[in-house]
């Protein structure tokens, strides 16, 4: 259902925590994620608190879903106390088997989640096949 592919993701995560840089368009911080299946559906939640709806991108093309986001600092004005969340840029790229229904993805952004509901393909859902006997003779069509 889903492929993880980029090993060295987790070691920039942990490196821009550790250093506290903020994430840019072309080194962007990686957003926490949860993934499971859900029936008929495959569920994958993105952590995004503090990031305006309009600030979240969602793309798709062939089996690749990239979630794009940024959160912006709260203003120029403004002296931080304390500043532990991180800022910038925001992206998540997942590689999605051809088990899942990429034209019905459905997206909802509730309490700082980003959740999508991916529909799973209706030729990947089990089916019950018949079973012919070796008994049977085979019709014949007349021509």
């Amino acid at each position: 259902m889903l492929m993880r592919t980029d090993p060295f993701r987790e070691l920039d995560r942990l490196t821009q925590q550790v250093f506290g840089t903020p994430g840019t368009w072309s080194r962007p911080t990686a957003m926490p994620m949860d993934a499971y299946r859900d029936g008929d559906q495959f569920v994958v939640s993105f952590d995004l608190p503090g990031v305006s709806p309009d600030a979240i991108e969602l793309d798709v093309e062939r089996n690749v879903l990239t979630v794009k986001a940024e959160r912006r600092p709260i203003g120029k004005d403004v002296e931080m106390q304390v500043s532990e969340r991180p800022l910038g840029a925001f992206s998540r790229q997942l590689f999605l088997g051809d088990t899942l229904d990429t034209d019905r993805i459905d997206a909802s952004y509730d309490a700082g989640v980003l959740t999508l509901r991916i529909p799973i393909a209706e030729r990947a859902k089990p089916r019950k096949i018949a079973i012919n006997s070796g008994d049977e003779t085979p019709k014949q069509i007349d021509a």
